[in-house]
């Protein structure tokens, strides 16, 4: 089952992520009780998070997660202005993060439980 756009935003703001503005297909959110952001990116009507390059060492947990895809790669958008900018297809650098397709609404909160947990030093299975 797909989930929508609007199935997720709902349910962001039911995990207590706070949404600071919207660009085109793009939103900034941050996560609960931090100032964490992440962001919310509709790709053909399907929703997709992106996070922090540095976050890339806990990608095999993060993945490993039910109902939790990594799109290969990185993902670039100029709108994403709190992640790190690198040389991508052309001469001025642009900000990039990792992506993540969901199959369900479960594996969403899951994910963003995962990420609080990271955040908190604590251990992504406890």
């Amino acid at each position: 089952m797909a989930i929508h756009l609007q199935q997720t935003t709902e349910l962001l703001t039911e995990l207590q992520c706070r949404s600071n503005f919207n660009i085109k297909n793009l939103t900034e959110y941050m996560l609960p009780n931090s100032k964490e952001a992440f962001y919310l990116h509709v790709d053909n009507q399907i929703p997709q998070l992106i996070i922090r390059p540095a976050y890339e060492v806990f990608l095999p947990d993060l993945s490993a997660l039910a109902g939790v895809k990594h799109k290969q790669g990185y993902f670039h958008s100029a709108e994403m202005t709190r992640f790190p900018t690198r040389i991508f297809k052309s001469a001025k650098p642009i900000h990039y993060g990792l992506a993540f397709k969901f199959t369900d609404l479960a594996a969403v909160t899951l994910f963003i439980h995962s990420l609080v947990k990271i955040i908190n030093g604590e251990a992504i299975n406890s």
